[in-house]
């Protein structure tokens, strides 16, 4: 899988313009696949070069012309083999606080804590964004797609419950240390 399979899955169920494409994978996607917005329109180019999709050019009164993307034939067949494929493995994204808390014996508990309790809040905010965004469209959404927000509410709550056990595991460290 590759912002291209990606891409051409959002153009199989309608014409999206660039910006739109890169709110879907700022809320959406974000919860399953890692992108770079600066390769976005980089992409959009080479696969209108490819001839994977169109652009068409729709014009607004009083605001900038609006590219709209549009999914070609050619585009169709590709994003259907990718789909037809056989499963890659999963990937952990790349995690910077995953990878400061493996050497966190090196700053100390107190910043563990810190890095634990900013962690903890941003995965309470993705978990509110996600439950949202169910709660919004589950009626629109195909089974597949309510599939993968369950999913990701699942790990959301995981995590938090393991950073939860974590934070109260740093405090009495810390207590430990400071009665000693």
């Amino acid at each position: 899988m590759n912002s291209q399979d990606v891409i051409l899955g959002m153009l199989m169920k309608e014409s999206l313009t660039g910006y739109e494409i890169k709110q879907l994978l700022e809320n959406v996607f974000s919860n399953f696949y890692s992108s770079s917005y600066g390769t976005i329109y980089p992409m959009l180019t080479r696969m209108e070069k490819e001839e994977l999709i169109t652009k068409e050019i729709v014009l607004q009164d009083g605001k900038p012309n609006k590219n709209v993307l549009n999914i070609t034939a050619k585009g169709r067949d590709c994003f259907n083999a990718y789909l037809l494929s056989p499963l890659e493995g999963d990937s952990i994204k790349k995690s910077d606080f995953m990878m400061r808390l493996y050497f966190g014996e090196f700053v100390g508990y107190d910043k563990v804590i810190i890095w634990l309790k900013q962690v903890q809040e941003e995965s309470q905010k993705k978990l509110d964004q996600l439950f949202e965004q169910y709660s919004l469209y589950k009626d629109e959404m195909h089974p597949t797609q309510i599939i993968c927000i369950q999913i990701g509410i699942e790990e959301y709550k995981a995590k938090l419950e393991t950073i939860s056990h974590g934070l109260l595991s740093m405090e009495q460290l810390v207590e430990e240390k400071s009665s000693v």
